[in-house]
């Protein structure tokens, strides 16, 4: 039972609490809106590539969406367990989490349909993407409906956060920027994309400044961070392998040695991240500005 507010309180506030700053800067940066956008060239300029490049760009379309789906759908146990824990400015934040994570799921489909794609596009998800999205992520997210532990949350921020935010969506944008940004086709896909990314950041930076705050308070949280970590990077890395291997570079000139390489550097950055956390003191994390959770 509630026995007072917060903002009322002599406490008031915290304007200084990270998650309260990337409240304020989604409400700078976060209004966009996927309906402004246009995506006249962009069908003009898909019409024009061959069957191969129009798979990839396809199957890169598909995966996002899928996933910004998953993401928008599983989000909420999280931000219920704040709300429980009367973490007033990281719900603040996380109101506009899943506000934007709605609107990401709205532009992919907007593409598409302009794009004239009315068949399922559900074949592009392989069986360890649907071992992600549909088995791995839904069930860390649930679990926080009736376990509320540390290691719940910590894991549930990993998987979501860290992993599929910080390394699968990180390493798709590189395949977008490589891929069409170079050439300069699809501008309406890329304007959008890079809307996201900021939006994107945003929650990679509190995801960051959770999984901190957990291990400052529990220091053996670190240990079932690592281990979860370690068991999604070989999934990662399946799941950018490409078609063939055999191939250097995609029909979209993306060179896939690149890809990997890039994956291979974000896995290694959330921990290096996240292990600036051991040792901190609340009162040191609370005063970190916010690029020390910045990747």
């Amino acid at each position: 039972m509630r026995d007072h507010f917060i903002s009322t309180s002599a406490r008031g506030i915290n304007t200084e609490l990270l998650p309260y700053q990337l409240y304020q800067k989604a409400k700078r940066f976060g209004i966009w809106n996927p309906q402004d956008i246009s995506f006249a060239q962009d069908k003009e300029d898909f019409a024009n590539m061959n069957d191969q490049q129009k798979e990839e760009t396809l199957r890169r379309i598909s995966g996002f969406l899928g996933g910004e789906e998953a993401v928008t759908l599983d989000l909420l146990p999280l931000i219920m367990v704040i709300a429980e824990e009367g973490r007033l400015e990281e719900e603040m934040f996380l109101t506009t989490f899943l506000f934007e994570e709605a609107k990401h799921t709205e532009f992919f489909r907007l593409v598409l349909d302009n794009l004239g794609i009315k068949e399922d596009l559900s074949h592009f998800h392989g069986d360890v993407y649907k071992q992600i999205f549909h088995e791995m992520l839904p069930e860390a997210m649930n679990r926080l409906r009736t376990d509320k532990s540390p290691e719940a949350i910590a894991e549930a921020s990993t998987v979501y956060n860290m992993f599929v935010e910080g390394v699968l969506a990180e390493t798709g944008y590189f395949g977008f920027y490589e891929g069409l940004n170079k050439t300069g086709i699809m501008p309406g896909l890329m304007e959008g994309v890079g809307y996201i990314k900021t939006d994107e950041a945003r929650h990679i930076g509190y995801g960051t400044f959770l999984l901190q705050r957990l291990i400052c308070e529990h220091p053996h949280v670190y240990d079932v961070i690592v281990k979860k970590m370690a068991e999604l990077a070989p999934m990662a890395g399946q799941l950018y392998q490409g078609l063939d291997p055999a191939l250097e570079t995609s029909a979209l000139g993306v060179r896939l040695t690149d890809v990997q390489q890039f994956l291979k550097k974000q896995l290694a950055v959330r921990m290096e991240v996240l292990s600036r956390a051991r040792g901190k003191t609340m009162e040191e994390l609370y005063k970190q500005s916010p690029a020390a959770v910045d990747a």
